[in-house]
């Protein structure tokens, strides 16, 4: 396989991943309005917009502004908008996306989780996105170090890396998994699930920015994985406070 990947539509040649990354948003949000009409919990216009607006203003800003922090001693160096503008983090989006939701919630009143909802659609577009970002290769920065474990491939260099889009696809895929299971068992407060996702992942990019190049800001620890600290305490404390405030409400 040449990297990156690229595919002739309509005579342009159109690169994997934003082709990847645009049907992942689409796809996406066509399962979560899908799940939203079998809910039986039902928002009111007001807070579901609020709810949409918050989510992705917040996410925007964060994918970006994460994104251009995690090399901040070159972020000026030869400064271009274009540059501003293509520099993203899933982190940063996520991290952002959920301070945009609290504030529009607090804005419209509203004081119940809405995370439960969007999860198993964030994870399919997440899954989807990654397969563009597996088809570019080392031409954007969503690859591995060099490795020579048996999981090395070749992804447009000399080098055998690690393929981390992989391993978060297989790690996407098997937490839907545990996920589901949590779900069907259905004994747990609103906004468990949405609680349990933004725990795991936080922690799975931590653990696996190890293994990829970064800009080490604090000790060896780079940008993103300084923003997973931060937000794996935040949910800590959360569930912890949830299920504290569940056995006493029994």
């Amino acid at each position: 396989m040449d990297f990156p990947v690229a595919f002739h539509i309509f005579g342009k040649t159109i690169l994997a991943h934003p082709l990847f990354e645009a049907a992942g948003m689409f796809l996406g949000m066509r399962y979560y309005f899908y799940l939203k009409r079998k809910s039986s919990e039902k928002l009111s216009f007001n807070t579901s917009a609020a709810v949409l607006i918050g989510a992705t203003a917040g996410a925007l800003l964060g994918s970006k502004f994460i994104g251009n922090l995690e090399n901040p001693y070159t972020m000026f160096d030869n400064f271009s908008f274009q540059k501003l503008w293509s520099s993203n983090t899933i982190v940063g989006g996520l991290a952002f996306g959920l301070l945009g939701v609290e504030l529009a919630k607090k804005i419209v009143s509203h004081k119940e989780s809405t995370g439960d909802l969007v999860v198993f659609p964030l994870m399919l577009a997440m899954i989807i996105g990654r397969i563009g970002c597996f088809l570019t290769g080392v031409y954007e920065e969503t690859y591995g170090i060099p490795t020579d474990s048996v999981f090395g491939m070749h992804l447009g260099d000399e080098y055998l890396r690690h393929p981390v889009a992989l391993y978060e696809i297989v790690f996407l895929i098997s937490l839907w998994g545990v996920l589901k299971y949590i779900q069907k068992q259905k004994k747990y407060t609103s906004g468990f699930l949405f609680q349990i996702f933004m725990l795991s992942y936080f922690t799975f990019r931590f653990l696996l920015d190890f293994i990829k190049p970064r800009v080490e800001i604090a000790g060896n620890l780079g940008t993103i994985q300084l923003v997973c600290i931060c937000v794996i305490i935040y949910y800590i404390y959360t569930i912890k406070n949830t299920q504290t405030t569940l056995k006493y409400s029994r």
